[in-house]
């Protein structure tokens, strides 16, 4: 028996070792039943990330729909150059340049959110700090040495790092202090970055409230059910006993 625990447990270590995601993560808190949230999120996703980031799985139509955003808003706001209703949302930028400039392609953005995790997301996004050895000036706590510039920096402004010594005597980073010069309060940052998670967190499962009420649905029936076939099982073996 304390060999087959011991097996057992050796085979978690790699699944361990793939959930550790860095520094604590904060609670994005999100709603996904607040359109204006959803809205809002979807204005600054265009406006900051669309110019690199596709959501590829998703359609303008099926967003606008889901989002209560009309025909003449979404044509007017969101659609850019040539796109049409009933286009996905991919960025016009050839994979190849985005390679060149960054490195590395940057990433679809569809399922971040159910990859990653909404408080990854949002907390990734509230971890940049200044790092002049960085090639665009900037680095972040949940993915070190990413190869993402800090679009939002005129939003929020720039951060200085907490240092804290290493195993080694190097200091690395292990916190983001108060941003400066920024557009934004804080506060109206983080109502920013909450709402760009929500539409991302949306983006991911568009039926997820649809999927969570029928959910409840499905588990009345099943009740119901179980005390019907419970009854009728009472009722076929009462002659046996």
């Amino acid at each position: 028996m304390k060999k087959l625990i011991a097996a057992f447990a050796l085979s978690l270590l790699p699944t361990l070792g793939f959930a550790f995601t860095g520094p604590q993560t904060l609670s994005a808190n999100i709603d996904l039943r607040d359109q204006a949230s959803l809205q809002n999120g979807a204005r600054y996703f265009m406006n900051y990330c669309m110019g690199c980031h596709s959501l590829k799985y998703m359609r303008y139509n099926r967003m606008a729909a889901d989002l209560g955003i009309d025909d003449i808003t979404l044509r007017k706001t969101f659609l850019v150059g040539d796109a049409k209703p009933g286009d996905t949302m991919t960025t016009a930028v050839r994979p190849e340049d985005l390679e060149t400039w960054f490195g590395v392609p940057s990433p679809d953005l569809t399922l971040v959110t159910r990859w990653r995790s909404p408080d990854w997301v949002y907390t990734y996004l509230k971890s940049f700090y200044a790092d002049p050895t960085r090639p665009f000036g900037v680095n972040n706590l949940m993915f070190p040495n990413a190869a993402m510039p800090h679009v939002l920096v005129d939003l929020q402004g720039l951060a200085q790092p907490v240092m804290a010594a290493h195993q080694a005597g190097t200091p690395v980073a292990e916190g983001v202090g108060p941003a400066v010069g920024g557009r934004l309060s804080a506060t109206q940052y983080d109502t920013m970055v909450r709402d760009i998670t929500a539409f991302l967190t949306y983006a991911g499962e568009p039926v997820q409230l649809e999927r969570q009420r029928l959910g409840v649905f499905v588990l009345l029936f099943l009740g119901l059910l179980f005390i019907v076939a419970y009854s009728m099982k009472k009722e076929f073996w009462k002659d046996v006993h």
